[in-house]
């Protein structure tokens, strides 16, 4: 899954646009309701992420419970989380080594476990 295929996925299934921050390629995502992160969109040098490799990746930033935390870092393309709290989030790389499949799913759980009380 490319970045494109992923912020084009928020807005349709979570009706979520992007906001940049910081005032570069980097995004948050957020709820509507009580404007929590469920998700960050960075591009960041490969080794960074502890690979070996020249240039930039996409990667998604994603809230996962702990419990989850082993059997997703085991899947290819899955990190501990790029600039974020390790023990509750992930990073997946978009440049095709984790699954769609999975990238669909860490976005779910992540909405999911975002979406509480509403921000006073």
């Amino acid at each position: 899954m490319t970045r494109e295929e992923l912020l084009r996925r928020a807005a349709e299934r979570y009706s979520t646009e992007p906001e940049f921050p910081w005032g570069d390629d980097n995004c948050i995502l957020r709820h509507a309701s009580n404007r929590k992160w469920f998700a960050a969109v960075l591009r960041v040098p490969y080794g960074r992420l502890g690979i070996p490799k020249e240039g930039m990746a996409d990667v998604l930033n994603t809230k996962c419970p702990p419990l989850l935390m082993g059997s997703y870092r085991s899947r290819p393309g899955i990190l501990p989380a790029y600039h974020m709290n390790k023990e509750h989030w992930l990073s997946a790389l978009l440049d095709g080594t984790a699954e769609d499949e999975v990238i669909r799913e860490l976005l779910e759980i992540s909405y999911d476990v975002t979406n509480g009380q509403k921000k006073r």
